[in-house]
């Protein structure tokens, strides 16, 4: 296959508004006085994008986007930092969600249904021509990247996604879960992790489950073996985990197809996502490829030089 692109991003362009809160939950009250509240594009299919280009993979973006304010700031945003998007219009405009941020850096993100419509859909052909020039899909569970997957499938590239804070049960992240050679899946609101993670794994093509539990690290699923991979001490202070899932998918998309091992490829996404957790909500800067490998490469990481 001659291709022009590393990874080929589907879905997840969106705009958060980001609003830094006492505590949370939020108590009730009639009314916050709070430091700021600041806008920026930048939601989960953005930041792998952002995240997997800043490592060096060649990157190509595709979504829907609405002729819009929000849309302007995704396509800004993508311009600005060298990184291909084609975009579908979106008649209920761009996605946008409003992120509650706690001072521990947890966060709670509301989002806006009323911008999917049932009818949307990422066109057949361009998403055929696109995954014909790159190694590898990842596809964000955002509606409607669902209906590309069995394009992509034809196409013989391979396809990781990351079912975010799946609770094992809701049957729209099946497609995903089940289409998937690597799925990427938060243990929050699971009851049973390796329960949820065997049953991905012996339900779909996945060859690779990934269950990321934050400060508790990960865990890996690779041939029926589970392994715990510890969690890495951020270069700096914790103060947003915003897109912290999205960097260490970003991570381990990089030593996976750079032909590391899974154990060295969730040592990347680690190092990756800790570094996320150091900046601030209201930024989308990514660790850079030199920097990943160092850090891989220091002893107390894991790593050897």
């Amino acid at each position: 296959m001659s291709t022009e692109t590393d990874i080929l991003v589907l879905g997840g362009a969106g705009v958060d508004t980001i609003v830094h809160v006492p505590q949370l939950p939020l108590p009730y009250a009639d009314s916050y006085m709070l430091p700021a509240i600041e806008r920026r594009a930048g939601q989960t299919g953005d930041f792998v994008a952002l995240g997997v280009s800043a490592l060096g993979l060649r990157t190509h973006h595709i979504d829907m986007l609405g002729d819009d304010h929000e849309g302007d700031l995704v396509r800004a945003l993508h311009r600005d930092r060298g990184i291909a998007l084609t975009e579908v219009p979106a008649p209920n405009g761009t996605k946008r969600a409003v992120n509650l941020v706690g001072p521990d850096g947890r966060r709670l993100s509301l989002y806006d249904d009323s911008r999917a419509h049932e009818a949307d859909r990422l066109p057949e052909a361009t998403v055929r021509e696109l995954a014909a020039r790159t190694r590898h899909a990842h596809v964000s569970i955002t509606y409607p990247c669902a209906f590309a997957l069995p394009v992509l499938r034809e196409a013989g590239v391979t396809i990781s996604t990351d079912l975010h804070n799946w609770d094992g049960v809701n049957d729209y992240h099946e497609a995903f879960a089940y289409e998937a050679d690597l799925v990427f899946v938060s243990t929050t609101a699971l009851p049973k992790p390796e329960q949820t993670l065997r049953q991905i794994a012996e339900r779909g093509r996945a060859r690779i489950v990934v269950g990321t539990a934050g400060a508790d690290g990960s865990y890996l699923l690779v041939d029926g073996e589970l392994t715990h991979i510890p969690a890495v001490v951020p270069p700096a202070p914790v103060v947003d985990s915003n897109g912290a899932g999205d960097a260490y998918a970003s991570g381990f998309l990089l030593g996976w197809l750079s032909g590391e091992t899974p154990q060295r490829s969730a040592l990347f996404g680690a190092i990756a996502g800790a570094y996320a957790c150091t900046v601030p909500g209201t930024r989308t800067d990514c660790i850079g490829r030199d920097e990943l490998l160092a850090r891989a490469a220091e002893p107390e990481s894991g790593g050897t030089a």
